[in-house]
């Protein structure tokens, strides 16, 4: 009852209903700390295997600090595995979500075996960008596609919101990295003229690692769940409704501790059940991208706006295509099948005929 959402003076008057005695919130309280050793063993396990993708981000909640009552927050990462399903690989306070925070938390991972990590998914943190370039070297960086398209929209007057909602959906419905920076030039254009510069701005800051999952060597099937945030952000939500219920904790340590227990609480049946990616054929999208760079035209140099080229793996730097490419059209494309459901489809008929 506790870890799911009631407090301790609720569990107090349950227990009086049903059973006809009390248990004193001070009772469960002291009762819950047993288990602190438990819930830290779990934060500091060590990470077995590789984990392609990262997803972080921080939930906010209020605890005193100082003899004042501050806002604090807590840095969650969940990491999808070979195996397809995902887990929390860490949680720790990070009091502000600056750099050095970041680069705490993640130093804290790698120490523990964190490895093979591809893709970090998350928001446009201070210092989280320079932190997996500096301590992921082989990770790309991807900002959520969802906040992204938040912020270019409060950038836009209710009047103007409906077609850059259209546009901007027709940037990520684009099917390579190219050719989405293509469109978002187009779609920068349009917005300028129509006196949108502020939103026109935004978007060309942002869109390069904002179509990060467009880029070779992350499979088609898994794009629609590696450009957001929002399982995690599912999880965040999860924290809230228990942390509300206390308020303001009077120690950082008893707040993190109760975030703990309820994050395994949520996915304890849920995730250990379910696999969320097929992870089959990573390995193979990756050599794909490898021969095509190899022959033919490099897919990892673009050219941005002066004409020069640049590195598609510096996608924080925002490049852009130079497109030629006038209008913009907003059909929706539907994302491409998994083929290893489309086999199993045609197994399935070949067995019924």
């Amino acid at each position: 009852m506790y870890l799911a959402g009631a407090s301790t003076r609720q569990v107090d008057d349950t227990g009086r209903l049903l059973w006809g005695d009390r248990m004193p919130s001070r009772t469960l309280s002291d009762k819950f700390k047993r288990f602190y050793g438990e819930m830290d063993q779990w934060r500091n396990r060590p990470l077995e295997g590789e984990w392609p993708y990262v997803f972080v981000d921080g939930v906010w909640h209020k605890r005193s600090w100082g003899g004042r009552v501050e806002n604090v927050s807590v840095l969650v990462a969940i990491g999808i595995g070979m195996d397809g399903h995902r887990e929390v690989l860490g949680v720790a306070e990070g009091m502000k979500e600056d750099s050095a925070s970041w680069e705490q938390f993640v130093r804290s991972m790698i120490e523990r075996g964190l490895k093979g990590v591809r893709l970090v998914v998350g928001d446009r943190y201070a210092g989280l960008v320079a932190t997996v370039g500096s301590m992921l070297p082989e990770a790309r960086y991807q900002r959520c596609m969802v906040r992204f398209m938040r912020d270019v929209l409060s950038k836009v007057p209710p009047g103007h919101r409906e077609w850059t909602s259209a546009a901007l959906k027709a940037v990520f419905a684009m099917e390579s990295w190219e050719s989405a920076l293509d469109k978002a030039e187009t779609v920068a254009a349009e917005m300028e003229a129509r006196r949108l510069k502020a939103a026109a701005n935004c978007l060309r800051e942002g869109i390069g690692e904002t179509v990060t999952y467009l880029l070779p060597g992350f499979p088609d099937w898994h794009r629609r769940r590696i450009r957001t945030n929002d399982m995690i952000e599912r999880l965040n939500r999860e924290i809230r409704r228990r942390t509300r219920v206390v308020g303001s904790f009077p120690d950082g340590n008893s707040a993190l501790m109760l975030i703990c227990a309820r994050i395994r609480y949520v996915t304890a049946n849920e995730w250990s059940n379910r696999r969320y990616l097929d992870m089959s054929r990573l390995d193979d999208s990756l050599m794909e991208a490898n021969r095509s760079s190899r022959h033919g035209r490099p897919r990892s140099k673009v050219r941005n706006l002066s004409g020069t080229t640049v590195s598609a793996r510096s996608t924080a730097s925002s490049p852009w295509s130079n497109s030629d490419t006038a209008g913009c059209r907003f059909a929706y494309r539907r994302p491409s099948p998994d083929p290893r459901k489309l086999q199993l489809t045609l197994n399935f008929f070949y067995q019924m005929m």
